[in-house]
C-alpha cells in the first residue's frame, strides 16, 4: 500500500539522508485521547488501561502515515505550512492498519483488562486503532513496532528504510524552499528510483496539487 508521511523540511531531509523515519512512542502522540478511545467511567478500567499503555510504551511505538497526501490540513499541521515535504512509502498490506474514527468512546468490560496477557487481539485492535471522529480528515494508517535501541545523538527512535519501508516518492510542499538539488542531494542513490515533485495549491479547489510547471521547481 502506498502510504504518506508529512514532515518539515529539517528532519525530512535528515531522515534521506539517514534513510530512516522516526517513531513516535505512545506518551509523545499529539491526542490525549490516543489509546484512550474505550469509555473509561470505571475506575478499575481507567486503572487497568493506565498500566496496559505504560506497557506498551516501554516498547512499542508507532509509525503514521495518511492514505492521502493531498489534504491541506495536514500539510499545514504536520509539514510547517507547507515548508516541509511528504514522504510516500510503499509498506506490504499486512504491516498496516487502518484507524476508525468514532463520535463515541467504546464500550468493553473492566474484566476483559484484568490481565493484559490474556487480552484477545480483536479487543486490543479495537482500541489501539479508534480515535475521536474529528481526527478523520488524516485518513490514517499506522504500524506498531517494536523499539529498540534510542539513537543516541538525538536520543529518538527511528525505523530504518527498508524492504518493508520503500521509499517511493518524495513531494515537496507549496511553500517549501527546498531545491531540486538540495532534494537530490539528501537522496544520493536513491534519487534514482524515488519519484520526486513540488506541489502547489489547487485552482479551483481546496486541495494541494502536483506543480507541473517545471519551471517553478528550481
Amino acid at each position: 500500500m502506498r502510504v504518506y508521511h508529512f514532515v518539515n523540511s529539517e528532519f525530512g531531509l535528515e531522515d534521506l539522508r539517514k534513510r530512516r523515519l522516526k517513531i513516535a512512542t505512545l506518551n509523545e502522540l499529539n491526542d490525549p485521547f490516543e489509546l484512550f478511545g474505550v469509555s473509561l467511567g470505571d475506575s478499575t478500567l481507567r486503572d487497568a488501561f493506565s498500566k496496559m499503555k505504560n506497557q506498551l510504551a516501554s516498547n512499542r511505538g508507532l509509525l503514521c502515515f495518511s492514505r492521502n497526501w493531498q489534504n491541506p490540513v495536514q500539510w499545514s499541521h504536520y509539514a510547517a505550512k507547507h515548508t516541509g515535504i511528504c514522504l510516500g512509502f510503499d509498506i506490504p498490506d499486512e504491516h498496516l492498519g487502518a484507524v476508525n474514527y468514532s463520535r463515541k468512546r467504546l464500550v468493553v468490560a473492566a474484566e476483559k483488562f484484568q490481565h493484559a496477557a490474556e487480552i484477545d487481539i480483536e479487543t486490543l485492535t479495537r482500541f489501539l486503532f479508534t480515535k475521536y471522529s474529528h481526527w478523520k480528515y488524516e485518513n490514517e494508517m499506522r504500524s506498531f513496532v517494536t523499539l529498540d535501541e534510542k539513537d543516541p545523538d538525538t536520543n529518538l527512535y527511528f525505523c530504518e528504510f527498508s524492504d518493508s519501508l520503500r521509499l517511493s516518492t518524495v513531494i515537496v510542499g507549496a511553500q517549501s524552499s527546498i531545491t531540486r538539488i538540495a532534494l537530490n542531494e539528501a537522496l544520493g542513490e536513491l534519487s534514482k528510483d524515488v519519484k520526486t515533485f513540488k506541489a502547489r495549491l489547487a485552482f479551483n479547489s481546496f486541495r494541494v496539487v502536483r506543480q507541473r510547471n517545471s519551471k517553478l521547481w528550481v
